[in-house]
């Protein structure tokens, strides 16, 4: 459907309408309007404070991270209170998603701080990305 001198740089900044996001690019997308509206939660302490007061929407969890004291309590924590879980593989992509770096001057994400925990309380706006991450939710 694109055409073939210049769909290639369209495509790869935007998925076509007729081909899906996939589930990171979505969910960087579903954190990055979340953040906007104030609608997210990083690190251990503030998870689980809003984890406890049943606000939490959605727990999204590093692979990477090495205590394993953490990550069995974040999935203790959903699981007691039916927050929907999702892994990302690495604590900096996370942390970079959550905006916890800086972004210079050509839109590069600088001095990057590894996140191994968010949550979001609130989605912000609908939006394609919302739509693809409940439906993995969903299925899982």
């Amino acid at each position: 459907m694109a055409a073939e001198d210049g769909g290639i740089a369209v495509e790869t900044t935007a998925p076509a309408l007729g081909e899906p996001m996939d589930l990171m690019t979505a969910l960087q997308l579903v954190m990055k309007k979340s953040l906007a509206h104030d609608g997210l939660v990083r690190g251990l302490h503030e998870a689980a404070k809003v984890i406890e007061k049943h606000a939490a929407q959605l727990c999204i969890l590093a692979e990477d991270c090495n205590q394993p004291d953490y990550t069995k309590l974040v999935k203790a924590l959903c699981a007691d209170h039916n927050v929907h879980l999702v892994t990302v593989p690495s604590a900096k992509t996370l942390g970079e998603w959550a905006g916890l770096c800086k972004i210079d001057s050509e839109g590069k994400a600088r001095k990057v701080v590894g996140c191994s925990c968010v949550v979001i309380k609130d989605y912000g706006e609908e939006s394609e990305g919302l739509h693809i991450v409940q439906e993995y939710v969903k299925s899982h």
